[in-house]
């Protein structure tokens, strides 16, 4: 069963808001909002294996000081319950919005052992070294804009720019390559990805992974239904109801690198 931040149960809801006050205390007068987007703004949100994708925005860069408590923070809340992603961008760098978009602070589980190592060494140059990009920003931001959902602060339309098509692109074409390399590997997430960016350049609709994989139910080639319809009651469900073969995916994976390639092309 899969949901979205209207449907979802109250132990999900009080999760974020739990997150928002906690983040709240430690921002103070810096914040400007904190938004949802991914699949708890758009649905498909499954309780057993999906992220809470968040982006806070503040006015000014945050000190080192309050990087390190929120670093403390998302790693006591992340998988508490749900997983985290959660990215930190000020006031200026929106304002001045380019591609890779640099950031104050991100957190995922992939970078979990990293912020404990640093913490516990007392390093932190992960958190006070050079500033970083991430070119998913200008994705992230372009459904935020069509799709997010702000939980408290200003309104969206007043603090995320628009972003150029270009940009957007770039930036899921970026992950739809990751998807066509990683796809035997996470082969629910990876065939979603694929569905959704070969959608929008068709379509130009922004999907959630749920709504991708519908749709790719209806209107892709009847070769890839039976290996769809795993795919979609997994990422529904839990991720390992069904198995999958090498071999479902090599039609797939090909299906995808030509058509896209020519779509980009013309």
């Amino acid at each position: 069963m899969s949901y979205n931040w209207t449907t979802c149960s109250l132990d999900i809801k009080e999760f974020v808001i739990q997150l928002l006050t906690k983040t709240k205390e430690i921002i103070k007068d810096n914040f400007i909002g904190f938004y949802l987007h991914g699949s708890l703004a758009m649905g498909g949100f499954n309780p057993h294996s999906s992220d809470i994708d968040i982006i806070i925005v503040t006015d000014e860069s945050l000190e080192i000081g309050t990087k390190r408590r929120l670093a403390k923070l998302f790693l006591t809340h992340s998988k508490n319950q749900y997983p985290l992603e959660v990215s930190i961008l000020n006031r200026g760098q929106l304002n001045e919005f380019e591609h890779p978009c640099p950031f104050d602070l991100h957190f995922s589980e992939f970078w979990r052992e990293r912020y404990e190592e640093e913490l516990s060494l007392q390093t932190y140059e992960f958190l006070t070294g050079e500033v970083r990009k991430d070119p998913d920003l200008a994705a992230h931001i372009t459904i935020i804009n069509k799709r997010g959902i702000c939980i408290e602060g200003k309104p969206i339309v007043e603090v995320f720019p628009l972003i150029p098509k270009s940009y957007f692109i770039s930036s899921i074409v970026g992950d739809f390559n990751d998807c066509l390399e990683n796809i035997l590997e996470n082969p629910v997430y990876c065939t979603l990805n694929l569905i959704r960016v070969y959608w929008y350049l068709r379509e130009k609709v922004i999907s959630s992974k749920q709504e991708a994989g519908n749709w790719g139910l209806t209107s892709l080639p009847t070769e890839m239904s039976h290996t769809l319809h795993k795919v979609i009651y997994n990422y529904s469900n839990k991720m390992d109801c069904y198995n999958f073969e090498k071999g479902e995916f090599l039609f797939i994976k090909n299906f995808f690198a030509n058509n896209v390639g020519e779509l980009l092309t013309n």
